[in-house]
């Protein structure tokens, strides 16, 4: 059965261009569709088409009979005083109104109408409200606002009270309750911490109905959706994969297209090139040749070429790195900060060493900002001290953008953080950060939050730092540009550190992971990948603590935070070491193995030199742990 069906759909804007031109697909039932294109492509402008929010110029929109559709994109107005529980149960509102006739039908029988259709309509009704789940939406509110992090103060405050991204996630939590049949989904992870973000994932993959998603997580695309949909130049590209099939057929079909733009051109150039030297014997006595030119060049007219395929143009600029001298970039003692009865952080110790890339994970409202201030001077802490290394220069680019003079337009805004630089050398640098033409004379005040993002990059990027601290720095930012960002980060060979929820980004660039929770902060020095497998294995252990049966306990006290905080560390530790010594037992076999392959062997030596060195590490720390604890 078909969910929704496109048909030669024309919308514009204005008279010189349209932002769909010819639009036609079709989306079955139950499917998990991606829907992809640069910002401004018209994913959006679709969205409201398919509601019925916006009307279109051309072509037709069909969605199945009897579907309700559920579109997250913006936040509805809701009455004043509604709290988040309204909102919330809103959501039920087709339950509601079942449940008011039910109520009034006994009240029909007790005035003395016993007509036999009341008492059907009741079982009807009972029933149908029933199937809907009517007497079990309690359980389901809470349900979806355990997974979406909407926690119980939250649920009693003013809706109207609330950060956009809160909004979003109250918003989205009311859409999941809904009894909707196709879920429209535009950027549905952007205000989500990671805790949220895969609760989502799992509900997606459990939906009974269609789900179509405009999204710039490349993780979360991976695992909801099994076909893509692309808007390219206002037509639809199709792509029967996740986002990773996505992105290696794209480069494929690219290159192919490509060979055949090549080929056609050497063909015309091969008969351009005959037919003039045609025309030349021609005029040297040979009239008949002409005749055969002329046929050429008609040959050449009609041929069916091929348009040049076209790539977006990859911004060039990268960041340069400082040169850093000696070991130490951060070190941290005893931080401790709170705001008002919440405890932020308590007891936090950290060293950062030169080059290492650190990941700040946790869910929202742990503090996670609040602490990369406090690093970079923006915040004070309540106790304990920050200190920087004295050759440290720090880069730090903040989750919301902001200008003192947001009325100055882009060139101006460069002169004016930048000295000694000309106007033309502004334009130029703009330039590389795709401000190009007239748009470098808009107000910053109009741009949107991913150029924001990028005019700050680009005032940034320039300057000689070696210690990068980011803040949710792909959050803005289309997958092209997130791609650019990467690049340019993995360029960057200074110490970083950065907060973020993309996933992709995590994995590709943490070599440590710090993680935020109820105020402690525990150092997991690995990668996410490792990370996520630790987390892995703590979970059953925490589980089967909390449902093993109370004993009194004969122990010693636990001691102060500093000794539980270690306690956490060597557990961590102790997985490590257990891991690099099965790894060194798996290289012996090996070099045991490979022992007549000089190449080979000289390639497992290394790895396992480079394991013994991390191995003395590990130790090293695990003894300095467990004299912490003893102490």
């Amino acid at each position: 059965m078909i969910d929704i069906s496109i048909s030669g759909l024309v919308k514009s804007f204005d008279l010189e261009k349209k932002i769909l031109d010819g639009l036609t697909f079709q989306i079955d039932s139950g499917e998990r569709v991606g829907l992809l294109g640069k910002n401004g492509a018209g994913k959006t402008t679709l969205f409201k088409i398919l509601t019925g929010e916006m009307d279109y110029d051309a072509g037709e929109v069909t969605i199945a009979t009897d579907r309700r559709v559920g579109l997250i994109s913006q936040i509805p107005i809701y009455p004043a005083g509604f709290t988040v529980e309204d909102v919330l149960h809103s959501a039920f509102s087709r339950m509601q109104k079942l449940q008011q006739e039910m109520e009034e039908l006994p009240h029909r029988m007790e005035k003395g109408e016993s007509d036999g259709t009341i008492l059907k309509r009741y079982g009807e009704l009972s029933a149908r409200f029933e199937g809907l789940g009517g007497y079990d939406t309690d359980t389901a509110v809470n349900k979806v606002a355990n997974g979406l992090s909407i926690p119980d103060e939250m649920r009693q405050q003013p809706f109207d009270s609330l950060s956009g991204g809160e909004k979003t996630r109250v918003n989205l939590g009311r859409l999941i309750l809904e009894d909707t049949d196709i879920l429209l989904l535009d950027e549905p992870t952007n205000h989500l911490d990671l805790h949220a973000t895969e609760w989502l994932e799992d509900y997606v993959a459990h939906f009974r109905g269609t789900v179509v998603t405009i999204s710039h997580d490349r993780y979360f695309l991976d695992r909801t959706v099994t076909r893509v949909i692309e808007i390219l130049d206002g037509k639809a590209e199709f792509y029967s994969g996740n986002y990773s099939f996505y992105a290696v057929e794209k480069e494929r079909r690219y290159q192919e297209r490509m060979k055949q733009y090549q080929k056609e051109q050497a063909k015309i150039q091969q008969l351009t090139k005959a037919a003039e030297q045609m025309h030349l014997w021609a005029f040297m006595g040979n009239d008949a040749l002409h005749k055969r030119a002329f046929s050429m060049e008609k040959r050449i007219e009609r041929m069916k070429t091929t348009d040049k395929p076209t790539k977006e143009r990859k911004l060039e600029t990268r960041f340069t790195a400082r040169e850093f001298q000696g070991d130490e970039v951060l070190q941290i003692k005893n931080l401790g900060k709170t705001f008002g009865e919440k405890e932020l952080l308590r007891d936090v110790n950290l060293r950062v060493e030169g080059g290492e890339r650190i990941a700040l994970i946790g869910d929202n409202g742990t503090g996670k900002t609040t602490f990369l201030r406090m690093i970079v001077g923006e915040e004070y802490p309540d106790e304990g001290r920050i200190r920087t290394g004295p050759a440290v220069k720090t880069a730090y680019l903040p989750q919301i953008i902001h200008f003192d003079h947001p009325e100055r337009n882009l060139v101006d805004t460069l002169l004016y953080a930048k000295k000694n630089i000309t106007p033309q050398s502004a334009r130029n640098q703009l330039a590389a950060y795709e401000f190009q033409g007239e748009d470098v004379f808009k107000s910053v005040s109009v741009l949107s939050g991913g150029e924001l993002s990028r005019l700050r990059l680009c005032m940034l990027m320039d300057e000689s730092v070696n210690f990068l601290i980011l803040d949710e720095p792909t959050n803005h930012l289309d997958i092209a540009s997130r791609e650019w960002m990467e690049e340019a980060v993995e360029a960057f060979d200074g110490t970083l550190l950065f907060v973020s929820h993309d996933r992709y980004f995590i994995n590709r660039f943490a070599t440590r992971i710090w993680e935020l929770s109820a105020g402690t902060l525990t150092d997991y020095p690995m990668g996410f990948a490792r990370y996520r497998a630790a987390k892995a294995e703590e979970k059953p252990r925490t589980e089967e603590r909390r449902t093993a049966p109370e004993k009194k306990d004969t122990r010693q006290p636990r001691g102060n935070r500093n000794q539980q905080a270690a306690r956490r560390q060597l557990t961590i530790c102790e997985g490590g070491i257990a891991r690099l010594e099965e790894e060194m037992a798996s290289l012996d076999e090996q070099m045991a193995a490979n022992g007549r392959d000089a190449e080979k062997l000289a390639a497992l030596y290394e790895q396992k030199n480079q394991a013994e060195a991390e191995l003395a590490r590990e130790m090293e720390r695990w003894e300095e742990l467990s004299l912490a604890i003893e102490e």
